[in-house]
């Protein structure tokens, strides 16, 4: 057992005023992997005071140092990451070689790119007889999700730290040890190079008492928030009578539009890839792949085949690709999406709601292939957050665009085309905050958010930084 029994405060750990605990489950053995402080609206209020407490000393530290102390966090990170691998491994069920390069790695990343905050920061400028200057926002109440817990915490904690706020933490309460660990480390910056105590808090607990006490807590100035859609919506209304900023990174439905151009032995298997992702619980999995009918026999035989490369199992196994999904909640709710699938009249390729061979313990799902997906159907407008692929033919360029911009979500995407330039040209024309050109790799320099329901802001680099600043007009 990995039990945690404080919280993180003003730089000291301490006992959570609530007496609950929350038992933190291995999704591969589903046994009990540790338990963590359940904190309640004291705790956040207590984390509020450390927070705001460190905010003047933290916001008037120069540039320089604040990135030292970001650089030695990515340091820490680095020194800690084959536990930090396996940990996540054991809480979240990702494979660890896929653990140590996304969640670990990202996080690493993340951290050390925000070293060099003076670039990042934008200079003052003057505008006509004004000086206009940026200053941090204040105190941010981050709450992250459980699908990329360490990526997500670092891409949060790291950009509000280097525009010079303060942050109160909630992490997710189904992988919450990684947070943890990073506490950890923060706790020796402290000590090492100058972190000033309060400028990050962690209080471990639920998203119904921690996570909306953060929301609507009047000393708080910004959340910064990722997770679904109706959470968000909820972040919002509690935030709204303190009309404090709202950052939010919500879900998506996110299409692959293969053009009748495109390298379908490159575009399937990798558009597949961007589906089954993390068990596909990803908020950016390309979910739907958009294909000209006539190529359709022949993208349903490819997708076949390798998504039955990714037969699920021990994450800790070296030929592992997919390992279970988070929980038994979310494990049901993904063959549920399945058996509606097939009920609602769409041609089952492989997979299926039935438990994977040989794997009667761990929240393992089948990865399913669905084709004739038609927009009406429940698992072409629906977040499944399993590794569930819709393929839906069309007839037109014109029709492809249609039925990528047809949900409420506008997150990601991805576009295949032998000519860039064509590719680009579609791709322009998705509403998403993201669209991926031929597989290209994903860029953590590069903004990342999304239009419509999948959220307001923008995450990642300078732009990642700037959502934590206010612009202030000084007259001369």
């Amino acid at each position: 057992m990995l039990d945690r029994d404080r919280i993180y405060l003003g730089g000291t750990w301490v006992p959570s005023a609530g007496r609950g605990t929350l038992a933190v489950v291995d999704p591969t053995s589903e046994e009990v992997l540790a338990t963590v402080p359940d904190g309640v609206a004291a705790d956040v209020d207590r984390a509020v005071d450390a927070a705001r407490d460190a905010a003047a000393a933290w916001s008037s530290t120069p540039p320089e140092q604040r990135g030292a102390c970001l650089a030695r966090i990515a340091d820490g990170l680095e020194r800690r990451r084959p536990e930090l691998a396996r940990l996540v491994a054991r809480e979240l069920g990702m494979p660890l070689a896929q653990s140590d390069a996304v969640q670990v790695g990202m996080a690493v990343t993340s951290f050390a790119s925000m070293a060099p905050v003076a670039e990042l920061l934008p200079a003052e400028e003057h505008v006509g007889h004004s000086m206009v200057a940026y200053e941090p926002v204040g105190v941010v109440g981050a709450i992250t999700p459980w699908n990329f817990p360490l990526q997500q915490v670092a891409v949060k904690v790291a950009a509000a730290l280097a525009a010079g706020c303060t942050v109160v933490l909630k992490p997710s309460e189904v992988v919450p040890l990684n947070a943890f660990l990073l506490g950890e480390i923060i706790d020796e910056v402290i000590d090492e190079a100058g972190l000033v105590p309060g400028a990050f808090n962690l209080v471990s607990g639920t998203g119904p008492v921690v996570g909306e006490a953060i929301a609507a807590h009047p000393g708080i100035d910004m959340v910064s928030f990722t997770g679904s859609t109706r959470a968000g919506v909820r972040v919002s209304e509690l935030a709204a009578p303190s009309v404090k900023r709202v950052a939010l990174e919500l879900g998506g439905k996110s299409p692959n539009v293969v053009l009748d151009d495109a390298d379908l032995d490159q575009a399937v298997p990798l558009g597949l890839a961007s589906a089954f992702a993390n068990a596909g619980q990803a908020c950016s999995a390309q979910s739907r792949m958009l294909v000209p009918r006539p190529l359709l026999p022949v993208v349903e035989e490819l997708a076949v085949r390798a998504a039955e490369a990714y037969a699920p199992g021990d994450p800790f196994a070296e030929t592992t690709r997919m390992g279970p999904l988070v929980s038994s909640v979310q494990r049901d709710r993904v063959r549920a999406y399945i058996t509606k699938g097939i009920e609602e009249g769409a041609k089952l390729l492989t997979g299926g709601p039935e438990p994977p061979d040989g794997l009667d313990t761990g929240y393992f799902v089948r990865p399913t292939v669905f084709s004739e997906v038609t927009t009406d159907m429940t698992i072409a407008q629906e977040e499944i957050f399993g590794p569930v692929l819709s393929i839906m033919a069309y007839e037109d360029e014109e029709e492809a665009l249609a039925l990528a911009n047809d949900t409420v979500y506008g997150l990601s995407a991805g576009v295949w085309s032998a000519d860039v330039e064509r590719a680009l040209g579609v791709a322009r024309r998705i509403r998403s905050g993201h669209v991926s050109i031929n597989g290209s790799a994903f860029d953590q320099l590069a903004p990342f958010g999304g239009r419509k329901r999948s959220g307001i802001g923008r995450e990642n680099g300078r732009f990642g930084v700037e959502e934590f600043l206010e612009v202030k007009t000084l007259q001369l």
